[in-house]
């Protein structure tokens, strides 16, 4: 028996004990007034102890604990540590479930949870993106009213057995969104952001597309005068005369497409980082004027501006390819009689520029962002005309990348473009643009 109650019983047996004696001495009538009244004071005393009690239940602060006597002081110390143990406990728990939603609010994926009815209880900041939700406004909302989507309420209703793809709120991302059921009926909603994963795979699926399609038309040229050449009973001198050139100028195209794609899987190749050593880009520049002259061959006016002597340091064959892309470009898409300007001048803080500034047909502002892309082409129909593989650029930008450096394009339609590769001040090599630069003085 709890320690509490001993008082009490010790009273009750003092107090028969007393009535005992009065009853001995006066009487049964004076040993009942005596209990009665005693019996009376007692449940006055209990009285005003629980109303104290029952006060203080309403608000149960441990400050607010009234005092009390007799047994009543152990009761109420009683109920003061077991709120002090609630409290702690209610501390924990509160502690446990703010941890627990920073962490979910620190989640790179969405996470929202539902209630038994498909109704928000809780969302982090990732699934408020995701899907447009709003944590104190949506709270209570059916997500079905939010997420307007008929595939995302039918998956609601299914076996939650697949990830669900679908685009975000606002159409810019691609979600994976998975449904978790616990409890009773209860859900998380598990969303990911798969955009760059479908952009790859939408990539890799153009880049087997175009690759194919730039391999059939060749082919199909070799093969068809191939079959013609092989029916013919009597060899046609003239036929194989004309034949020939074309079915080299075929092989040639199949040959550079494959060599540039050689040269992008090199690029992209993690076995294979960029070399370190000291490039002449005054001298590459040179040598690309040169190219550019014979490429023209005399139908457009090139010039070759060197403003500044610095050399850079990277690996001389991708900078040189990657800046006779530019330059090839330019040539193939500027009309005859247009003008082709190669620059290498400084830069700002300390870095340096290669720059290709054509009078061509220039490009409108929508194809810039995707100039870079694999065998993207503003014009497909002049580009196969001119020659090109649709890597050219892609090719480029690989290269710049590795250098550290910038390709900025600007261009008006009917006026021409600018292509510049921009260096930072850490790829130029101090010490031998200085020696340049005192011999050329």
């Amino acid at each position: 028996m709890s320690g509490i109650w001993w008082p009490l019983i010790l009273r009750l047996v003092l107090l028969a004990g007393l009535a005992f004696a009065a009853w001995m001495i006066d009487g049964i009538v004076v040993a009942l007034s005596l209990v009665t009244g005693i019996l009376l004071l007692m449940v006055l005393h209990h009285a005003r102890h629980l109303a104290r009690l029952s006060k203080w239940l309403a608000d149960p602060r441990p400050e607010a604990l009234p005092s009390g006597s007799g047994i009543w002081e152990d009761v109420f110390a009683a109920f003061y540590h077991l709120l002090r143990r609630q409290r702690r406990s209610e501390s924990r728990l509160t502690a446990t479930l703010h941890d627990f939603q920073r962490a979910g609010m620190a989640m790179p994926d969405g996470l929202v949870i539902l209630d038994g009815s498909n109704r928000i209880e809780w969302c982090n900041p990732k699934s408020e993106r995701h899907f447009g939700l709003d944590t104190k406004r949506d709270f209570g909302q059916l997500v079905t009213h939010l997420v307007r989507q008929p595939q995302f309420a039918e998956a609601l209703g299914g076996s939650y057995a697949d990830p669900l793809t679908m685009r975000a709120h606002g159409g810019d991302l691609v979600l994976s969104v998975l449904i978790v059921p616990y409890e009773e009926n209860r859900k998380l909603i598990i969303s990911r952001d798969v955009t760059d994963r479908e952009r790859v795979e939408t990539m890799r699926r153009d880049f087997v597309a175009n690759v194919s399609h730039e391999l059939r038309t060749p082919l199909t040229v070799i093969g068809g005068f191939l079959e013609t050449i092989a029916d013919m009973e009597t060899p046609n001198p003239e036929l194989i005369r004309r034949s020939v050139p074309l079915m080299s100028d075929q092989a040639k195209r199949m040959q550079t497409l494959v060599e540039d794609l050689l040269t992008l899987s090199r690029l992209e190749s993690e076995g294979n980082p960029a070399r370190e050593e000291p490039v002449n880009v005054p001298d590459i520049a040179r040598g690309l004027y040169h190219d550019a002259l014979a490429l023209s061959s005399a139908r457009h006016k090139v010039t070759l501006l060197l403003e500044s002597p610095a050399w850079i340091n990277g690996a001389e064959d991708e900078l040189r390819s990657a800046f006779g892309n530019l330059v090839s470009n330019a040539i193939r898409y500027t009309p005859a009689g247009g003008e082709v300007r190669l620059s290498w001048k400084a830069g700002a803080d300390g870095g340096a520029v290669f720059s290709v500034r054509d009078t061509g047909i220039g490009i409108e502002a929508q194809h810039l962002p995707r100039l870079t892309e694999r065998f993207y082409r503003v014009d497909r129909g002049r580009s196969r005309e001119t020659g090109g593989t649709g890597l050219g650029l892609a090719i480029v930008k690989h290269v710049v990348n590795r250098h550290a450096a910038k390709l900025d394009v600007t261009s008006e339609p009917g006026r021409g473009s600018c292509f510049s590769v921009v260096f930072p001040a850490s790829r130029v090599d101090e010490k031998r643009s200085t020696v340049q630069s005192a011999k050329s003085a």
